[in-house]
């Protein structure tokens, strides 16, 4: 017989968890002391087992008192249901991983500004994907469909997307500074730069996506992160600016 601090050391289960098995009569020890503290024998340690390994995949104390104890128990039935209810855990915890990567990312793109990143998130959250889908389907073709996976998303945690979303950040917290300070023409070419490794020789699709972001309403069809038309417009004269300057070293 195993004292009860013995059994604690030995399965690493408290002995306020031991004594709230004793009491729902889940698992009662063997016998007791004189002085009234629980022993457990080898039975009880196996049945100690499978309660920590039924816990462990999920079902509830209540029902594991009923499944060890009932003979007729419909243990299929049982882990069925059970199994179907975490595959649809795992599904909520990949959604609310998603929502969370958005979040993250949003307020990095918003200069920490919490309350507006959640305020254009719930936006977001409205559009309907299907329509989204097929608008488009509608605006780009096959080839240019396929482009749409490299724009960056601010669900995205890959290095392009993180850099987009960090530049883009850079730029708002800079605007004050003019089109043509060094640290907002630096973060310009980065972006330049990304724009040639990740779309080289596709200047007609970014053209028809700028036109898209420059339009809310456009941009919200397709479902797009809502940035500030102030930014968009800023970075877009600072890129003239940036094309001038480029065009001057080249002479």
């Amino acid at each position: 017989m195993l004292h009860i601090h013995d059994v604690r050391k030995l399965t690493g289960v408290t002995v306020r968890t031991l004594r709230h098995y004793d009491h729902l009569d889940l698992l009662m020890p063997a016998a007791k002391t004189e002085g009234g503290h629980r022993l457990y024998g080898e039975y009880e340690l196996k049945k100690l087992q499978q309660i920590q390994f039924l816990k462990q995949i999920g079902f509830s104390l209540g029902e594991i008192k009923s499944m060890l104890q009932e003979e007729n128990w419909e243990w299929t039935d049982s882990i069925k249901k059970q199994l179907i209810y975490v595959v649809q855990e795992q599904q909520h915890l990949h959604q609310t991983e998603i929502l969370l990567r958005e979040l993250m990312n949003s307020i990095a793109l918003e200069g920490q500004d919490h309350l507006e990143a959640i305020r254009k998130l719930m936006l977001l959250m409205d559009g309907e994907k299907t329509m989204q889908d097929r608008y488009k389907e509608k605006v780009f073709n096959q080839q240019q469909m396929q482009l749409l996976d490299r724009i960056p998303r601010m669900v995205g945690h890959d290095s392009d997307s993180l850099e987009w979303i960090g530049l883009i950040g850079q730029l708002k917290e800079h605007m004050d500074r003019g089109l043509s300070d060094d640290r907002v023409q630096q973060i310009i070419r980065r972006m330049d730069e990304k724009r040639s490794e990740q779309f080289e020789g596709e200047d007609d699709f970014l053209n028809k996506l700028w036109e898209i972001r420059l339009s809310p309403e456009e941009s919200e069809k397709m479902g797009l992160y809502p940035i500030d038309q102030d930014l968009l417009h800023f970075m877009e004269d600072a890129y003239t600016v940036f094309m001038q300057s480029k065009q001057k070293e080249k002479d």
